[in-house]
């Protein structure tokens, strides 16, 4: 099992990444990817992933939210650092558009211009593309078909009228410790093939007030096995290998 997506450059993680990682380890979870999503974080990325190299990998982003504290020169500026880190990453991501936290119209068609050098860097450098969305599921579906890119993970997927066109796609959706909760990701996961499916933990963030940790997966994993009643080795072994494949890792 690998946990897809977790941001351990955090600050939540600096006293204890040791500890972290070695659970994780004893655990049974094989990988763990950790997306930076500020250009402030890159090094601190880089450096975690030298650290626990063959262990932790690691994608490149600049989240959509920031095209609030950023200006397009900056992000130009960042794209231009991401593809000179191309041998340290496994993924581009997570990006895309965030229609909850940025409400103007001018900062939406920033963010759908980041979103597409996004993508044509994905591409140009042949990884991955991590899409993060937000109330603004149609609008990425739109982006998304004009590149048509062949590797896509939807990060923290929750838009069940998009299932069909997932599966469609052979792209892969995300689940982390949300799913407990909520009705309409428990159906998502029932109404997708496990094929279409790799966990996550977004963590430090989704612990109910608390540090998540990248452990967190295995409550996942039982979650999506109680759901689609098979067993947890099943989704534990295709989940991890439907991770393997879409980045490429080597273990």
């Amino acid at each position: 099992m690998i946990d897809v997506h977790c941001h351990l450059e955090q600050e939540d993680f600096k006293g204890d990444i040791d500890s972290v990682i070695e659970r994780c380890k004893n655990a049974g979870i094989r990988a763990l990817i950790s997306c930076a999503a500020h250009p402030k974080d890159f090094e601190r990325a880089v450096e975690i992933s030298k650290v626990y190299k063959g262990y932790v990998f690691i994608t490149l982003s600049v989240h959509p939210i920031y095209v609030e504290e950023l200006e397009i020169e900056e992000i130009k500026e960042a794209l231009k650092r991401i593809r000179g880190l191309r041998e340290s990453i496994v993924g581009i991501g997570e990006t895309g558009y965030d229609f909850y936290w940025v409400k103007s119209e001018e900062k939406r068609r920033v963010q759908e211009d980041v979103f597409k050098m996004h993508i044509e860097l994905a591409l140009e450098l042949d990884l991955p593309l991590i899409i993060h969305s937000r109330n603004a599921s149609e609008k990425t579906v739109e982006t998304i078909e004009e590149y048509k890119p062949e590797k896509v993970l939807w990060h923290f997927f929750g838009d069940r009228k998009l299932c069909d066109w997932i599966v469609k796609n052979s792209y892969l959706a995300s689940f982390n410790t949300f799913l407990f909760k909520s009705k309409t990701h428990k159906k998502i996961v029932r109404d997708l093939p496990l094929e279409n499916i790799v966990l996550e933990t977004d963590s430090p963030w989704l612990g109910n007030g608390k540090r998540n940790e990248p452990i967190s997966i295995l409550k996942v994993a039982e979650k999506i096995a109680e759901i689609k009643k098979v067993t947890f080795d099943e989704v534990w072994n295709v989940c991890g290998q439907n991770a393997i494949k879409f980045f490429g890792l080597r273990l």
